[in-house]
């Protein structure tokens, strides 16, 4: 088969899940003999391969903003016919529409026998979101369980709805037993984030504790997207004034995709201090296939995504959340952090000093994400948009 995944602001190392889902779930299904393009918004770049098709009516600023009028122009019916035209080129049998916005799911321009399927990664209740589940696709297929749970409580239908985790773009390769003590003792604790406050590393680094005798290291990308102009500049330039301040503390440029596991296998723990309710977490999937245990914030999918295999530390939520007020639903709550960051860091102490818990998570680790791989991932999308 043929198949069309559509993400506007698809780019190859593009730090950002949903890109990184999508790419993984391409090379699924293409090792499952289909053929998967990805349909992305102009212009070209030099890293673009034969399978991701450029738009000639859609060209993208080197940073978007959610309500950009380039993803949602108010005549989209060239972008319709461009799509259309696309989908008969290259005779699509089941188009992906990867986001109500950035995805085209609003358009839902698909010819005539096509199966069509719309991806949730976030929460959306807005109107792209209710044109994209009025054209009624064959699938509506959520990140995790909690997500759909969310859209149920935000009004949303969700009952038929499926769940699909995202895949590993890479297989796991677990430091031996003998390394993983060394780290254990001596390693640093590294976090690895897209430039967004909601990821919460500027109010790790304001709880960074007194005494703490670890070497950390911080990654932060910039993504195409951002929630406000300067949004990512501004947080970068924060995060690196605060590390300034502290001892051993390291702000590192980002990584390409494929150096994510390695450099998270190189950490005794990876934190996961997002704000915000992970609805699935790439890098929390990505250091646990590699035996990394996980501390984060007991909300959202995080904690049963890692399971035993780290440490969450409790929230007191209170009303009001919504750090993407135009997209999301009012039953998403916001975290009075108050020492929440403080205890991160305490959890994260405490697991390094227990040898038998740490070796228990790290052991329990990779059997987390068994099976997310590519082609196990690939193989249950088809089921959920064609059948058996």
């Amino acid at each position: 088969m043929n198949i069309a995944l559509v993400l506007l602001t698809h780019n190859p190392d593009e730090p950002a899940g949903v890109e990184r889902g999508v790419a993984s779930l391409a090379d699924g299904l293409r090792e499952l003999g289909h053929r998967a393009v990805i349909v992305a918004a102009g212009p070209a770049t030099p890293d673009d391969g034969p399978d991701l098709v450029r738009l000639s009516t859609v060209t993208l600023p080197p940073t978007v903003l959610f309500d950009d009028l380039n993803v949602m122009p108010a005549d989209p019916e060239p972008v319709r016919q461009e799509v259309l035209r696309l989908m008969e080129d290259h005779r699509i049998d089941v188009a992906c529409w990867t986001d109500a916005g950035v995805g085209l799911g609003y358009l839902g321009a698909a010819p005539a026998g096509v199966r069509t399927a719309l991806m949730v990664y976030f929460l959306r209740v807005d109107e792209p979101m209710a044109r994209s589940l009025a054209h009624a696709p064959d699938a509506v297929i959520s990140i995790s369980d909690f997500l759909t749970d969310e859209a149920a409580r935000a009004g949303l239908d969700s009952s038929r709805w499926h769940s699909l985790p995202n895949a590993l773009l890479c297989p796991g390769v677990p430091p031996d037993e003998e390394e993983r003590e060394r780290l254990r003792q001596t390693g640093p604790v590294r976090v690895l984030a897209r430039a967004d406050p909601s990821k919460g590393v500027a109010d790790l680094l304001r709880a960074y504790p007194e005494g703490f005798d670890r070497p950390v290291q911080v990654v932060l990308a910039e993504a195409v997207f951002e929630l406000w102009p300067g949004m990512q500049e501004d947080m970068i330039t924060e995060c690196r004034q605060l590390a300034a301040g502290l001892p051993d503390v390291e702000i590192l440029p980002a990584i390409p995709w494929t150096e994510a596991q390695p450099f998270l296998a190189g950490a005794s723990v990876v934190l996961v201090p997002s704000t915000s309710p992970e609805t699935f977490c790439n890098v929390a999937a990505e250091a646990l296939s590699v035996g990394t245990p996980v501390v984060g914030y007991d909300f959202g999918h995080l904690p049963v995504l890692t399971g035993k295999a780290g440490r969450m530390v409790e929230l007191n939520v209170v009303s009001g959340f919504g750090h993407l007020p135009a997209l999301t639903g009012s039953t998403l709550k916001a975290i009075d952090l108050d020492d929440a960051p403080a205890r991160l860091w305490r959890a994260t102490a405490e697991l390094l000093a227990d040898p038998g818990a740490y070796r228990e998570a790290s052991r329990q680790a990779p059997h987390q994400v068994a099976g997310h791989t590519p082609v196990a991932v690939a193989r249950e999308f088809l089921r959920m948009v064609v059948g058996d």
